[in-house]
Parts: structure tokens; C-alpha cells; sequence
């Protein structure tokens, strides 16, 4: 199932090439009007190529997925993360540079310049 998704991908994403660099290549010559909306339909035809091509057959189990490990999570989706920069109470690890932690400190505002 997966090969068919690919390849009516493919097709798809031909047939976009096809109709845009004719619709300029000569298409344009006979009628401009007919020339853009043949770009108008190669521009619908990439959004629809991917929805089809991503799209979840009878034969994919995502249902059986294990739901994802939070101990994995980092940053902003984590809160118990010591690094979490929303997490005030607990300031991200410094670098070992006081320079370089004095640079970024300032840049993230934790530090006011007087």
C-alpha cells in the first residue's frame, strides 16, 4: 500500500511540473488566461499530493503505538526539566565560561546592565 501512496505522489507532483512549465512554455502563446489557471490547478495539486501520500491505511496500526515517553521530553514540554528556561527556580547549567554565561544572561535578560 505504501509503494501505491508513493507513487500517485510522484504522479501527482509530475503532472504539477507538467502543468506549470507547459502553462509558460507555450501555453501562454494561445492564451494567458487559460495559462494561469493551469498554474492555479498546479498550485492545489502539492497540498493534495501530501495529504494523500501521508495518509494512514487500514494496515497501519498507529493505534498500537505506545504513547510517548515524558522522561524524553525537553524544554518548554518538560517542566520538571532542571533546564527548562520557563522554569525560573531552576536556571539552565551554566556553561563554565563567566564570560560566555555573563554574555547570554544578558541577552536573555536575567541580568539588567546598570
Amino acid at each position: 500500500m505504501y509503494a501505491r501512496r508513493r507513487r500517485a505522489y510522484f504522479l501527482m507532483m509530475g503532472g504539477c511540473l507538467v502543468l506549470f512549465i507547459s502553462s509558460w512554455a507555450f501555453v501562454r502563446l494561445w492564451s494567458i488566461p487559460a495559462a494561469i489557471s493551469m498554474c492555479v490547478i498546479a498550485m492545489v495539486i502539492p497540498p493534495v499530493a501530501a495529504i494523500v501520500a501521508n495518509r494512514k491505511g487500514p494496515e497501519d496500526r498507529w493505534w498500537d503505538d505506545p504513547p510517548p515517553d515524558p522522561r524524553q521530553r525537553t524544554g518548554k514540554e518538560n517542566p520538571a526539566n532542571p533546564a527548562n528556561p520557563a522554569n525560573p527556580a531552576n536556571p539552565a547549567n551554566p556553561t563554565g565560561d563567566p564570560e560566555s554565561d555573563e554574555w547570554w544572561d544578558e541577552l536573555d535578560g536575567r541580568k539588567r546592565r546598570r
